[in-house]
């Protein structure tokens, strides 16, 4: 090999390395984001991340790696939970006109979790109320909808989370709290 072919190698390498590393990445950040639901449901989601879409689906749900930044809680979502999501993160009016789904089959990861009551509370992790649920489904309905369904997470069945807001909507628990 001679000097230019072995500096080419290196150049290339040093380009190439931090691609490799990102489509490792990406791929990881897939897998997380897919584990969030059934594979008849997350084979065919696009897959997002902070914005960018990392695989195309074609069946019309979304599957994120995370819910909040860094907080390990992979979930997929369809159109409707997709709508309310960007209402709450851009703190807009939402009103439920459909029913809507969500699956977080991972559950809320260690650093996941909010306050029952306030979507926006300010200290999450000090809430009196803060929630870190196991295995769920989450279910948006029209607000008449959801009359009658307690808020009390420890009930031992299906509770309204932020009740009250209109990003309110019904946890289903599918296993146990870590």
């Amino acid at each position: 090999m001679n000097r230019l072919t072995g500096k080419l190698l290196v150049v290339t390498g040093l380009i190439l390395s931090p691609v490799l590393a990102q489509a490792e990445d990406n791929q990881a950040l897939i897998e997380l984001a897919r584990s969030a639901a059934p594979s008849s449901v997350s084979d065919g989601a696009t897959v997002m991340y902070r914005g960018e879409v990392l695989a195309e689906g074609s069946n019309g749900w979304v599957c994120l790696p995370e819910t909040l930044p860094d907080d390990g809680s992979p979930l997929c979502n369809d159109a409707v939970w997709m709508e309310m999501m960007q209402a709450v993160g851009g703190q807009a009016p939402y009103e439920a006109k459909q029913v809507g789904f969500s699956y977080m089959l991972q559950g809320d990861g260690p650093e996941g979790g909010v306050s029952n009551s306030d979507p926006y509370h300010p200290d999450r992790f000090n809430a009196d109320d803060f929630i870190r649920e196991g295995p769920h489904m989450m279910v948006i309905l029209p607000a008449e909808l959801l009359e009658g369904i307690p808020s009390d997470p420890d009930n031992g069945g299906p509770y309204v989370m932020w009740k009250g807001t209109p990003y309110a909507h019904v946890m289903v628990p599918l296993g146990g709290r870590d």
